[in-house]
């Protein structure tokens, strides 16, 4: 099986996104917990199953997006690697991911 490795964004983001489901139902909050981990893996078998993102910063050329099993509307964002995969981001489809990415970008010094 492929290694998944997670940039720590990546738990910032579920704990963020569990909490937001949770308000409204804690049992779908873990359910949402199980299934990110559950594609994480799946992805790290198959990592070019995610489509090919197009993001403008040259450093972001190789990141894909998968959506979470069951939860079509939060997105994983992810780069193959040698060994398994690197999780970028979890994020719900519905914002503005370009401005996520530019902002992402700003601050991120080690891209590649």
């Amino acid at each position: 099986m492929g290694q998944v490795n997670k940039r720590p964004q990546v738990i910032q983001d579920l704990i963020a996104l569990a909490t937001y489901i949770a308000e409204d139902n804690l049992d779908a909050s873990d359910r949402f917990l199980a299934a990110a981990d559950e594609t994480f893996k799946q992805l790290a078998k198959m990592p070019e199953m995610g489509k090919r993102c197009q993001f403008y910063h040259p450093n972001l050329a190789d990141v894909r997006q998968q959506a979470v099993k069951e939860f079509r509307k939060y997105l994983v964002f992810y780069r193959p690697t040698e060994s398994g995969i690197e999780v970028l981001r979890v994020i719900y489809g519905t914002r503005d991911i370009d401005a996520i990415w530019n902002d992402w970008e700003e601050g991120e010094q080690d891209l590649g």
